[in-house]
């Protein structure tokens, strides 16, 4: 089922001139695993990836997850990404699609709570638990029309009035590299 996903993902995308994965068999682990990438594409924003179906099912969250129960974050779908992109940080080409840095915000394990993913996702409602290098607990998202979805961190301990770091100043999980210094560095 994931290969079939990536059709519209591969169909923008020019492999001999970007260095995204293509993507290949998908591989299944014990706990599914999600990836916050901020991207500095036309406008800057953070891509939400959650590892489901053989695939990362993917939303664009403009102003980025909140750990913040009152924040609700506009989270738009995007293509399916190959399980690869999880792994992805560096510069989309100029004249790509998405050219502009991207950095790994945030990575780490899920737990679908309720409903298996491809079919809350189906009903419009993902109940889920972050164990992330920086987010952490309940988090949900609600379908409110057809192509735009709420991500909204619950009331739990993992809770914080601090919001969402500027993408600008904010660094990768995995490398400590700002979105200028990726651009910096791969140009």
């Amino acid at each position: 089922m994931g290969r079939d996903d990536l059709t519209e993902y591969r169909r923008k995308r020019d492999f001999a001139r970007t260095a995204e994965p293509r993507g290949g068999e998908p591989e299944f682990g014990a706990e599914p695993r999600f990836v916050v990438q901020i991207h500095d594409a036309s406008t800057t924003h953070f891509d939400f990836r959650l590892e489901a179906d053989g695939v990362l099912k993917s939303w664009a969250v403009p102003k980025g997850p909140s750990t913040d129960p009152q924040d609700k974050r506009l989270a738009m779908p995007t293509e399916d990404h190959p399980l690869e992109y999880r792994d992805f940080e560096g510069l989309i080409g100029r004249g790509e699609y998405g050219a502009g840095p991207v950095i790994i915000w945030d990575e780490g394990t899920y737990r679908p709570q309720g409903r298996p993913v491809a079919e809350a996702l189906h009903r419009g409602h993902l109940s889920f638990w972050l164990n992330g290098a920086k987010l952490h607990g309940g988090y949900a998202l609600t379908r409110f029309r057809e192509n735009a979805w709420l991500l909204v961190k619950r009331a739990d301990r993992h809770a914080s009035s601090r919001g969402t770091p500027d993408p600008q100043r904010a660094r990768s999980a995995r490398t400590g590299r700002t979105l200028r210094q990726v651009t910096a560095e791969e140009r």
